[in-house]
This record gives C-alpha cells, structure tokens and sequence, in this order.
C-alpha cells in the first residue's frame, strides 16, 4: 500500500503514492491497479508509470462509489470525521494532524488485513 500527500489531487500525487506501493512490494510485475475515474488517474503520466511497473489499469464505473466503497469510506472519514472544524489554527497544523491520523489508520487496517488475510 502506497500514500502521499499534497494540497492538490494531482498525477504528481498519484505517482509518488503508487512508486510507495510498488518499492514496498519489491517491484512485483502483473499487478492490478483500481481507482475512481479522477483525472490524475487517467492521466498521461500515471498510465505510462503503470505501463513501466506492468500494471494493469482498472477503474470504477462513473457514478457508482460501490466499486471501490472502502477507500470512499475512509475519505468520506477523513474529510468529515477525524479532525474538528474549529481545532485548525494554522493550515501546517491541520496538514501535520491529518497526516498523522491518516498514517496510524492506514497501518493499523494494514495490521488488521494481514491478521485476517494472510495469517502466519
């Protein structure tokens, strides 16, 4: 699993997110690779960096959150649940504060993947 973040969703964004992902599998070949339908996604850029890793590109249909519903549950959670409205008195603060909560999230559902899925 791979992640980056910036102040905009860009293809620079998605690419340092996937070249996480990808370093941290030990650069596997025939890989999957599904997303929504957002521009960084379908970009120029991405889709040759897909090409280079030999990875497969798979989107969600437009419209239909269901294909990817776990990811849109934890940005649904990101953007309205963890960090108070009021608590922000600094833009550095509330990136730093997001970025923590987003880490610890990603590695405790990691841990609790590999309990699950891939037992010894």
């Amino acid at each position: 699993m791979g992640w980056a973040m910036s102040d905009k969703p860009d293809a620079e964004l998605a690419i340092k997110a996937l070249e996480m992902a990808y370093q941290q599998r030990g650069c596997p070949s025939g890989v999957l690779f599904h997303s929504d339908q957002g521009s960084q996604y379908g970009s120029r850029a991405f889709r040759q960096r897909l090409w280079r890793y030999r990875m497969t590109q798979s989107m969600s249909r437009r419209g239909n959150c269901w294909d990817n519903a776990p990811m849109e549950r934890l940005f649904r959670s990101l953007k309205s649940e963890w960090l108070p409205r009021d608590a922000a008195s600094s833009l550095n603060w509330a990136v730093n504060e997001r970025r923590n909560l987003v880490i610890e999230h990603l590695r405790s559902w990691w841990r609790l993947y590999h309990l699950k899925w891939c037992p010894g």
